[in-house]
Order: structure tokens, then C-alpha cells, then sequence
């Protein structure tokens, strides 16, 4: 049974593209509402239900959250696709880093990796907002990620490497 996200219909939560702009404990700058230190944020939850969610060909869509939730497993996926030949910590930030500052495409752009999971935006404003949107939680995924990925030590936990040889949902990734 797939994890859904508990971010059922938030009232008070603005949305872009048909995604609800969900609050983050993050300390980087971006359009998501701040969100309390010791409260669980949508990336807890994909980070959390990862290891289970990748193994599913099919996600049923429960709430508009669901749809974060897929995207921020398809870019944890491909994040320790990145890591995977990083053999320190140092080398996974650097990757990491990488990563982060690649363009981030927004529905209907080339790119985009799950055409007709979001709607187009409406406008410019609405595209720029969801790519700053989607940009701060890449960020912020991939920073909690790395504390995953890697034990205090600064070497790869195999117990989190070992999932990025996973496809999820069958997609095929640069």
C-alpha cells in the first residue's frame, strides 16, 4: 500500500499549478510558508516514506499533496542516482550542490518529468512562483537528504545507496 501525504486539504494554503504551496522548516529563502521546527513538513514525509514509495509502479492520487509527494520521490530518486558514485560526504554535498543549481522546468516546459501531474500555470507570475516553489524544496530536500544518505562519519549509508538503482513508477532518468 502506498504512503499518502497527511496534508489532506489544508485550509489557508495557497496553490500554483494546481500544487499546494505547503509550509517548510527551512531556513532558505523562497515563496513556502515557514513552518515550526518540531512540526512534520511534506519533505519529513517523502524523505520518511521514500524507501517504501519507491517500489510502487502506481500512485492513486488522494489529495492535491499526493502530487508533492510523487514529485519529491521522483527528485530523491534522482538525487541518489547522483550520489551513488560519491564515496564522502564532501563529494555528495558537492553533487548535491550541482544538482540544486540545475534549471528547475515547470509544467508544460520541456523537461518537466511528469506531464498532466500539475496544470500548466495560468501565467508568468504563477510559473516563476511555482519554480521558486519547486527550486526552495529541492533545496531543502536535498539538504536532509545528504544526513540520510551519509552517516556521521561522512561515508555512504547503504542502507539508503542501495535505492538508487530503484525506477519509480517504470520512469527512465538522465
Amino acid at each position: 500500500m502506498v504512503y499518502h501525504s497527511s496534508f489532506v486539504d489544508e485550509e489557508g494554503i495557497s496553490k500554483a499549478c494546481g500544487c499546494p504551496l505547503l509550509p517548510l522548516k527551512s531556513h532558505i529563502r523562497g515563496p513556502a510558508p515557514v513552518s515550526e521546527q518540531d512540526t512534520t513538513d511534506i519533505v519529513d514525509e517523502a524523505i520518511t516514506f521514500f524507501r517504501a514509495n519507491v517500489f510502487f509502479k502506481n500512485f492513486d492520487i488522494k489529495s492535491s499533496s499526493d502530487k508533492l509527494l510523487i514529485y519529491l520521490t521522483l527528485y530523491i530518486n534522482i538525487a541518489l542516482k547522483r550520489l551513488e558514485g560519491c564515496r564522502t560526504l564532501a563529494e555528495g554535498t558537492k553533487a548535491i550542490i550541482n544538482l540544486g543549481l540545475e534549471n528547475v522546468p515547470v509544467p508544460g516546459e520541456t523537461g518537466f518529468p511528469f506531464p498532466g501531474l500539475f496544470s500548466a500555470p495560468q501565467s508568468q507570475k504563477e510559473a516563476e512562483l511555482f519554480r521558486n516553489y519547486l527550486k526552495q524544496i529541492r533545496e531543502e530536500t536535498s539538504g536532509r537528504l545528504l544526513s540520510v544518505a551519509y552517516r556521521p562519519n561522512g561515508t555512504p549509508n547503504k542502507w539508503w545507496s542501495a535505492f538508487s538503482k530503484r525506477k519509480f513508477m517504470n520512469m527512465v532518468l538522465p
